[in-house]
């Protein structure tokens, strides 16, 4: 196995199992158990656990932004855009009941080192800076920081939305607290 696909399988295996577990069940020996190396190498990869956490918090991050510049470029639909959106989020909940990488963390946040929490704040950043511009769309000019706190809402509802599922065990909690949302016009 080459180098670069070491380092993705850890990553991989990290992500899985914060988004499983959250970012105090990562253990470089477990790590290395399962991607079939010693525990000392994954330090080659990641010298610390901060810095496995921040790594996979910039790719969560950076994997984000890019689908949600495909969701900009594949509907001009303000409503299929949102659908799309809380999509993503429900499809962590239908691959084996996992939590956005973000609320997972986001609920350690005061056990997350300062390199983390940079990269777990940048996430919130980009996905609000994005609901801000597909919601203003629908509003005038002038109402940019209505659609910043609408978005702000919009982001907060689905991960709670998600959080509550998860906890249930029940992607029908999710799905019913979407469509409640757009019954109480929330989201379109």
């Amino acid at each position: 196995m080459s180098t670069t696909d070491t380092r993705q399988t850890i990553m991989n295996i990290a992500r899985a199992t914060v988004q499983a577990h959250g970012y105090n069940a990562l253990s470089f020996r477990e790590l290395a158990k399962e991607v079939g190396i010693k525990s000392a190498s994954i330090h080659y990869y990641f010298p610390t656990k901060a810095d496995l956490g921040a790594a996979l918090a910039k790719r969560y991050t950076e994997d984000a932004i890019a689908s949600l510049e495909r969701l900009l470029a594949a509907s001009q639909s303000l409503k299929s855009r949102i659908h799309a959106y809380t999509d993503i989020f429900r499809a962590a909940l239908l691959n084996e009941n996992r939590m956005c990488l973000y609320g997972i963390m986001a609920a350690e946040r005061d056990d997350l080192p300062p390199e983390v929490r940079v990269e777990v704040d940048r996430f919130v950043e980009v996905n609000i800076r994005w609901l801000t511009q597909v919601l203003r769309e629908r509003k005038s000019g002038s109402a940019n920081k209505s659609a910043q706190r609408h978005a702000l809402a919009v982001f907060a509802a689905i991960e709670g939305a998600q959080l509550v599922a998860r906890g249930r065990g029940d992607i029908a909690v999710y799905d019913a607290a979407i469509e409640a949302y757009r019954s109480a016009g929330l989201l379109p």
